[in-house]
């Protein structure tokens, strides 16, 4: 068959404009098959809530189901090298918060190298942290709570969702700051972990706004303040730690996106895209904000650069805390 010119030129430029992901070579575009989405804890935390949230849209836009797969235990870390261990096809991705750069420093020993083993897709959200309380605890500010602890050294306890969690730095931060006495209980993921505190065997945590939100509206658990620059929209009657009078508990996390290391950049891309165009939309924007998160859309060059900024930053706390894991 004979092509003139145009002809020829018609064809190319139709072939430039159909979308496809390049996997090796003839393969079909992606997804073919549904992905994986990994969440390092247990169902009920700010992993799982994002994650879900997150996966619906990637499942809407691309006719494949995203799955949400709950991998617990070691803070993140079992399910972090599962992650790390898996083809780099794109079939496989992580939802991990900050504890992503600080497990390496709190571990003897971690199976991954986060800036190795992963590729970053994106950051989409950062959060804070929520100081909260059993409801029969005797205190109902930050003051009064602190004035407790310190007249009680040792006796009260603190529930945190796993060693080097968002959950346990905030509190280990608060603890270091004042001079509290405060026994720390690490538990496999946030559900478990809001569960002691409801039930008074862990009368204190820092939770994540996605774990904590519903239990203080719903009164399970009393909520004293939030660690972050501004009051959440979530729990507006809540002041920040500044506002109580604590202004060197200001902290702010991240959850993120990764796929393991040699991923296909035009994969990576193409999730990256996909993800900070969901968490732009009015719904999953009204979402975030009853979780208590904030859209922040980084693409994969700057969030590995703060990626790094970030270990150097929590580095220094887990040092200063002496936080050591078994």
């Amino acid at each position: 068959m004979k092509f003139d010119r145009r002809t020829f030129l018609r064809l190319v430029a139709a072939a430039a404009a159909t979308p496809a992901l390049a996997g090796p070579a003839g393969a079909q575009a992606y997804p073919t098959r549904p992905v994986r989405m990994i969440v390092p804890f247990a169902p009920g935390g700010q992993n799982d809530a994002i994650g879900r949230l997150i996966a619906q849209k990637l499942s809407e836009h691309f006719g494949r189901q995203y799955v949400i797969e709950n991998v617990g235990g070691g803070g993140g870390v079992v399910g972090t090298h599962r992650a790390a261990q898996a083809a780099p096809d794109g079939y496989t991705l992580l939802v991990m918060d900050t504890g992503f750069v600080i497990n390496p420093f709190v571990y003897p020993k971690v199976p991954y190298d986060p800036f190795k083993d992963f590729e970053a897709v994106s950051i989409p959200v950062t959060t804070t942290q929520v100081l909260t309380v059993t409801p029969s605890l005797p205190v109902r500010t930050v003051k009064e709570l602190v004035e407790l602890v310190k007249a009680n050294p040792g006796k009260y306890s603190y529930a945190s969702p796993g060693i080097g969690t968002p959950g346990h730095m905030t509190a280990e931060l608060f603890r270091l700051s004042l001079g509290l006495d405060l026994v720390h209980v690490p538990f496999n993921g946030a559900g478990p972990a809001v569960a002691s505190t409801i039930g008074g065997h862990t009368p204190i945590a820092f939770g994540s706004p996605a774990s904590s939100v519903a239990q203080v509206k719903d009164g399970k658990l009393r909520g004293l303040a939030v660690a972050s620059g501004k009051r959440l929209v979530a729990l507006p009657d809540l002041p920040t730690m500044a506002q109580a009078g604590f202004p060197d508990i200001d902290v702010e996390f991240w959850i993120g996106i990764f796929a393991p290391a040699s991923t296909p950049k035009d994969i990576v891309a193409a999730l990256n895209r996909e993800v900070d165009k969901a968490v732009a939309l009015p719904d999953v924007r009204q979402r975030l904000d009853a979780l208590g998160f904030e859209a922040a859309a980084i693409g994969s060059a700057d969030a590995a650069a703060k990626l790094k900024s970030e270990s150097a930053k929590w580095a220094k706390v887990v040092q200063a805390a002496g936080i050591k894991a078994g």
